[in-house]
């Protein structure tokens, strides 16, 4: 039970769905483009409080630990100098680590008096550094020292500035308001100190190999100029996100050619999931064809228990993209991975749904091809638990197998599921292939366990065409004989002897002494159960 997941963290996972299609076809993606949603998309200060307060953290954190090291090595120096005041910065520097690290919510403006806080509170300490040792040096009349000192700390100064350039998101006329100013510090401590204090004047005049260029204003230059670079690539990322009327909120996967995210319609304010594909070569653009031909098919189906296609479309720049329902909940793999085998009467309850939406499907001509556990989803929709919802119909992966013979073949599907035919006639599978598929899913709902297993693909795909397949009963004997009959004709290696159609499979399952136990209300049970224990 301690491996359980959120459903909602864990149905996100499982949308990393990034088949590829089989067939090739020339390409003619014309959907029409959607433009922004003026007034509603997420603010780019949103993202840049996001991005500032992460930097915020790993600066207060390596200033925090590196500040503790010099003032540790300090302590048991002669001369340490401010001691006070350094602990109290160095104190400053954790306290705002721990409080960033918080989980509540601030502000871009809160997020910027952190960081004036921050910054600041190191200037006063280069400053302070910077003067005292000047001044002690001056007195006893170290020249060298003076000279040397204002040239280490005038370098310090460079690197702060053009670490806060590269480090802290700004707009260039921002970065420029501050750093500025701040190069100009330095010098007014030494103005201040050729006047108050004559040793110090004459150490500097004595310089003959005084640097005429003065090299914190030249950082600035350099900070400013990356700051406006990094700012103007942030703008187009952040743009590039905005996908027509949904905005992309965070990533949940990528596999192949594709990647998922969480987005919102932001009209709608519905929450959903985008896939998106993008084209790298010539064959992944004319594989674009037949994915947009079955995302159109899929988007007809209306039943359900097949998850629900809101849109899709196209990117100027080639990328295709579908929207989906965002589905809380676990997949049936997950559902028997973290919970062990199903009860019969749960695993009827799930089957006897996908039966339904695939004959919706099939009467439509739609053929899955790709059944498997990562593909069919018990939900929480609408108050309703253990809803099956099946995704992805006809977006297999391709797979490589090597025979006997050292020829390389391409298959389509998933090995551990799919029925002998799929590696020799892809093109031409029926119904019938769907249901084997899905009694290859009942066997590892009641097992645990696949019907076949291998070391590789080839072995795999030699056992569904040639192994009889262990009877559910002897892996698991709480399974009934009458679901255990109902998954051995389903994984018939002849299509002839497994069912002809869903309806028959459904009216089979339908038949099974355990069917109709697993009511909504146990299922809401389990689900509460396991949500608190999770």
């Amino acid at each position: 039970m301690g491996g359980f997941k959120q459903p909602e963290q864990t149905i996100e996972h499982h949308l990393d769905l990034n088949p590829q299609p089989h067939q090739r076809s020339a390409a003619d993606i014309s959907r029409p483009h959607m433009g922004f949603v003026k007034g509603t998309r997420p603010q780019f200060a949103d993202e840049t409080a996001a991005l500032l307060r992460g930097r915020l953290q790993a600066a207060t954190l390596v200033l925090s630990i590196l500040l503790a090291m010099v003032f540790a090595g300090n302590l048991f120096s002669e001369y340490a100098p401010l001691a006070g005041i350094r602990a109290l910065i160095l104190a400053v520097f954790v306290g705002c680590h721990l409080v960033l690290r918080r989980s509540r919510r601030f502000s871009l403006t809160q997020l910027r008096w952190f960081e004036a806080g921050v910054f600041g509170a190191l200037l006063v300490q280069l400053l302070l550094m910077m003067g005292t040792r000047l001044v002690a040096y001056a007195k006893v009349g170290d020249a060298v020292s003076v000279v040397a000192t204002e040239q280490a700390y005038l370098a310090s100064w460079a690197v702060l500035i053009l670490t806060y350039g590269i480090l802290m998101p700004n707009t260039w006329r921002r970065a420029l308001a501050i750093l500025l100013p701040a190069a100009c510090l330095p010098y007014g401590l030494l103005l201040g100190l050729r006047w108050q204090v004559p040793g110090v004047e004459a150490a500097l005049q004595a310089d003959k190999l005084r640097i005429p260029i003065p090299i914190p204003f030249v950082a600035v230059l350099v900070a400013v100029f990356g700051t406006h670079v990094i700012s103007s690539i942030r703008r187009e990322a952040f743009k590039a996100k905005q996908l027509g009327q949904y905005v992309l909120k965070a990533k949940l996967g990528a596999g192949g050619m594709g990647e998922v995210y969480r987005a919102e319609h932001q009209l709608l304010k519905r929450p959903c999931a985008i896939k998106l594909i993008r084209p790298e070569n010539k064959t992944d653009v004319e594989m674009l064809s037949r994915f947009e031909r079955e995302v159109q098919s899929t988007a007809k189906l209306t039943h359900w228990n097949t998850v629900e296609i809101y849109d899709y479309g196209h990117t100027d720049d080639g990328t295709f993209y579908y929207v989906m329902e965002l589905l809380p909940g676990l997949s049936l793999e997950e559902l028997v991975k973290y919970h062990g085998p199903l009860p019969p009467e749960r695993a009827v309850h799930l089957l006897h749904q996908v039966c339904k939406a695939l004959r919706e499907a099939h009467a439509k001509g739609l053929i899955h091809r790709d059944i498997k556990p990562a593909n069919i989803i018990a939900a929480e929709r609408g108050g309703v638990y253990d809803v099956a919802k099946l995704l992805d119909f006809g977006l297999v992966r391709e797979q490589t197998i090597t025979k006997a013979t050292d020829k390389s073949e391409t298959v389509s599907g998933s090995p551990l599921y799919m029925c002998p035919e799929q590696t020799t006639s892809y093109d031409r599978l029926d119904a019938r292939s769907d249901i084997y598929s899905l009694g290859a899913v009942a066997y590892y709902l009641v097992t645990g366990q696949p019907p076949f297993g291998g070391n590789t693909i080839s072995e795999i795909i030699e056992a569904h065409a040639r192994k009889p397949v262990k009877p559910p009963a002897e892996v698991n004997a709480a399974v009934p004989a009458d679901l255990e009959l109902v998954i051995i004709r389903c994984l018939a290696k002849r299509s002839a002897n497994r069912y002809q159609d869903m309806e028959s499979l459904g009216k089979a399952l339908g038949e099974c002494e355990c069917a109709g136990k697993w009511t909504e209300e146990r299922a809401a049970a389990w689900w509460q159960q396991i949500t608190k224990q999770g």
